[in-house]
């Protein structure tokens, strides 16, 4: 054997370390019985994502003690999902100062009140479902008769907001329409029936992107200038984040509210905290997938802020967060 190979791979393989100071990693021990409450504390010394998603529950934690603004965005399949009941909770007890989403996270909200949504497969054919008149969202199954009902409930509205615009020339805004809907279905069930009780502002950019949109379609074959205000809205919600003192952001999932938000942010020069949750990667370069150093670059979230981004899959880890966060807050 050569003496100085072997020295060479010695000290390029065995050489010596600095000590590092910080939390030393270390999972849950199950010889300590079963403590929930103990498991999700030890995420934080578990390392990977377990240890962003303690890193999450210590940041939304400062936002309530802070007293921070805070903003919640989320994609429509969250309220598809159970996800909605906790999205309701914290607009009942006020939890929460603005929210942001799509189109479907508003209609889904209501149609659930007029119907339920069912538990089904991924692996479903979408062609037997389409006979059935069947509507797949992942592995949950939206009958299509719910959509009726859905345009029974809304028509009359906007028969009444039509006949307001002819009289007085108001234009409704969007997120005037959101409180109006939370109002007109009156089912405590509802995150908007609370956001309406409440008064929090909700916010749709895209309001027209789904089944509420293919109601006005059909309506303005009758009432061809039929109008909804998109402008307001935007105003309104910059000129809102502006004034704030400290504000903290929560996203689960990506797309038009994510950006919304943290927009909104950038007019005051970025959030103080953010928490991302969703299961993008970067690399394509589109925002709905970016880290939260991506939009520090923007000044949409501040850069002594303190943030982190979830992988992962908001349905899992959404409850477990609002569990050790917002529901243990008076």
């Amino acid at each position: 054997m050569n003496k100085d190979t072997e020295k060479t791979s010695r000290e390029n393989v065995l050489f010596d370390s600095e000590e590092i100071n910080g939390i030393s990693i270390k999972g849950y021990d199950f010889n300590k019985g079963v403590d929930y409450n103990k498991i999700l504390d030890s995420y934080l010394s578990t390392g990977f994502q377990a240890s962003h998603f303690a890193k999450a529950i210590y940041i939304i934690d400062k936002m309530i003690q802070e007293k921070a603004t805070i903003y919640l965005g989320y994609t429509s399949n969250l309220v598809t999902s159970g996800i909605r009941d906790i999205i309701r909770y914290l607009a009942e007890y006020k939890k929460i100062n603005v929210l942001v989403t799509t189109a479907g996270g508003i209609e889904e909200d209501i149609i659930k009140c007029l119907g339920d949504f069912k538990l089904g497969e991924f692996s479903a054919s979408g062609e037997l479902l389409k006979k059935q008149g069947i509507n797949r969202a992942g592995n949950i199954f939206i009958p299509n008769s719910r959509y009726c009902r859905f345009e029974d409930f809304i028509n009359p509205i906007l028969e009444r907001l039509y006949k307001k615009q002819q009289e007085t020339g108001d234009i409704i805004s969007v997120s005037e329409l959101i409180k109006l809907l939370g109002k007109e279905i009156n089912n405590p069930e509802s995150i908007y029936y609370w956001c309406y009780k409440n008064n929090i502002d909700v916010y749709c950019p895209a309001i027209t992107d789904g089944s509420l949109g293919d109601m006005i379609h059909f309506f303005m074959y009758e009432h061809k200038d039929f109008k909804i205000d998109i402008a307001s809205d935007i105003h309104k919600l910059n000129e809102y984040t502006i004034v704030q003192k400290k504000t903290g952001i929560i996203l689960l999932g990506g797309g038009v509210m994510k950006h919304h938000i943290c927009n909104a942010n950038m007019m005051r020069n970025g959030a103080d905290y953010a928490v991302y949750i969703n299961t993008g990667e970067e690399w394509d370069g589109a925002d709905s997938n970016a880290r939260p150093d991506e939009a520090v670059s923007w000044g949409k979230i501040k850069k002594d802020s303190e943030s982190i981004k979830v992988f992962g899959d908001a349905t899992i880890l959404f409850p477990l967060i609002v569990a050790k966060t917002f529901a243990l807050s008076k």
